[in-house]
């Protein structure tokens, strides 16, 4: 061995140790990923910081669990990867981040400089150009190519990914420079300045003027209220103006769901899109009024529309409105305080009267009226469609699940009664992959969040398709002894697109599956699995819950959709 070669005992700083010690000083404390070749450097640097590394046994699984981690602290989760097959397999994950405004901080490796930028000496996992995957997907693409860009390039990439809108990002780095020797002290102090987006004043004052006038003001709040922490503001807008509040799939929890003013979260229904279609002024919040937030753009406005809108891209995407560009909370708080000085300015010091506009005048009927004529017409829809079996599962589940409880829901059958029909009981305790609709979020976002905060339980709910992609997860659960119960609801096969292609042809293809014994299954890794029943169903998983540690149950059982009401539209 030459004397210039480190022995295992005489380690020099690398670049692997400028990554670790970047992300402790930006604040980090938890990173997520799997280990490859080429990344071997930053690996190995973590086995010297004070970085808590929580490892999974497929890239995309670590993404969904980064992108839960995110979502339930609010703050960056960073993503370690390595070059080729192991970055590419991160994009479905980073997908729906992007979707759901997660900043998840993906850092990969590269070949060796001399490969880059068409070199093509045919280093393993070589790419022609491995950023210009990311670039549609992530907020911005990130590289590194010496030991000194090392800090700056993770702060501007951390900067990025928690700057109004959050976001992922991507940030790669080659593997010779990780490994290189770094002559570079130990990175002890490293700011980031995420970017704030508060409203126009201007802006602020021509919504107040619209929301206040208005006779019927209803507001409907997206994911960007949740992810902005804006659900204070929310309620006291919502209270001062009378209007009542729906939530999107994404912006559960965003208000309070037996509040007289709660329309709650029934968006795939005729009634409740007429219901926003007749608001004289309507005040969107933290939503693109994209497909499943519109009914299927069957959503027509008759009056004016407000948007508060983080994400630039979607401000006015899909129906003209008094475009603001703006943190939601920042907007609220602004619309809160100025709807409030306009209702003293008229009601004068004795405070009486009401707001100009309010709700509820005349011979209309009270908005609380209105809300619950509302609900009440929903519930008997659904009532005559003869589903009291999948009621009566989602009413088990929200039994057994303790109220400060999280719960995160892959796409299936289940999920989508959960998006419409679901009570999350608290803010942010509701996360699912509607924003990109990718199969295989559930189990690896609950040990996401068991990561974030392991003082309480986490169900994960999937279907037995879903489950499959995420089974080998099972041993990350049990690794980290992590409090996740997981429910599959095994009905054979993708139980959804069954359905689907049912109706639409008649007959369907490709949908059924052969699948394990998921209860010998996940006992063969060590974690506690039972069968259950439709009617035994809560007492088994509340007992699941209950428990230490990671747990499955296994729910056999057929569900169907409601049926649509877009398509009569």
């Amino acid at each position: 061995m030459s004397s210039t070669t480190p022995t295992p005992t005489q380690h020099r700083r690398n670049g692997g140790d400028l990554v670790v010690e970047s992300l402790a000083a930006l604040g980090a404390d938890t990173v997520f990923g799997l280990p490859g070749q080429h990344a071997l450097g930053v690996f190995d640097a973590l086995r010297r910081s004070a970085l808590r590394y929580v490892g999974l046994r497929v890239e995309n699984n670590a993404g969904f669990a980064a992108d839960a981690y995110a979502r339930t602290t609010h703050g960056v989760a960073p993503l370690l990867v390595s070059t080729g097959p192991g970055a590419l397999m991160t994009l479905a994950a980073l997908q729906e981040a992007a979707a759901g405004s997660a900043a998840v901080l993906a850092i990969g490796s590269q070949v060796p400089l001399a490969g880059i930028g068409g070199g093509r000496h045919g280093y393993l996992h070589e790419l022609t150009d491995q950023s210009a995957s990311f670039r549609g997907v992530v907020k911005s693409v990130h590289t590194a190519r010496t030991a000194s860009q090392i800090p700056s390039a993770v702060a501007a990439a951390w900067e990025s990914a928690l700057s109004t809108p959050h976001g992922p990002v991507w940030l790669e780095i080659p593997q010779d420079v990780l490994l290189a020797e770094a002559d570079v002290p130990p990175v002890a102090g490293l700011e980031a300045r995420p970017r704030e987006l508060p409203p126009r004043p201007e802006l602020i004052a021509a919504a107040a003027d619209r929301l206040t006038e208005a006779r019927r003001p209803v507001i409907l709040a997206g994911g960007g209220v949740v992810r902005a922490g804006a659900e204070a503001e929310l309620l006291a807008l919502a209270e001062r103006l009378r209007a009542p509040v729906a939530t999107t799939f994404g912006g559960k929890g965003a208000f309070p769901w037996e509040h007289p003013l709660s329309l709650q979260s029934w968006m795939e229904d005729r009634y409740t899109t007429a219901f926003l279609e007749d608001a004289d002024t309507l005040l969107v919040v933290g939503s693109g009024l994209g497909e499943l937030s519109s009914n299927y753009h069957t959503f027509r406005p008759l009056g004016r529309v407000v948007q508060i809108e983080a994400d630039l891209g979607k401000l006015e995407s899909n129906h003209a409105a008094l475009g603001i560009h703006a943190d939601a909370r920042a907007a609220l708080a602004a619309l809160v305080k100025e709807v409030g000085e306009r209702e003293a300015r008229e009601t004068g010091p004795t405070g009486d009267g009401e707001a100009a506009g309010a709700a509820g005048s005349g011979d209309a009927p009270s908005p609380e009226a209105a809300v619950s004529d509302l609900l009440a017409r929903v519930r008997d829809r659904i009532a005559g469609q003869q589903l009291d079996l999948e009621q009566q599962v989602l009413a088990s589940v929200r039994a057994a699940l303790p109220d400060g409880a999280v719960s995160c829901w892959d796409m299936t059958i289940l999920a989508y009664w959960a998006w419409s029909a679901f009570d999350p009981r608290r803010t942010n305790a509701l996360h699912s992959a509607q924003g990109a609709g990718g199969l295989g979020y559930g189990f690896p976002a609950a040990l996401g969040v068991a990561v974030a905060d392991p003082a309480r339980p986490v169900l994960a709910v999937s279907g037995d398709g879903g489950a499959m992609y995420s089974i080998a997860e099972l041993a990350t659960a049990r690794q980290y002894d992590l409090p996740v119960t997981w429910l599959i609801v095994d009905d054979g096969g993708y139980g959804i697109l069954r359905e689907y292609m049912t109706d639409a042809f008649g007959a369907a293809t490709a949908t059924e599956l052969t699948r394990p014994d998921f209860v010998a299954l996940a006992e063969s890794f060590g974690v506690p699995a039972l069968r259950t029943t439709p009617e035994q169903l809560r007492t088994d998983l509340a007992a699941a819950l209950a428990a230490p540690g990671p747990s499955v149950v296994v729910l056999p059982a057929h569900l169907r959709m409601f049926a649509p009401t877009h398509l009569d539209s």
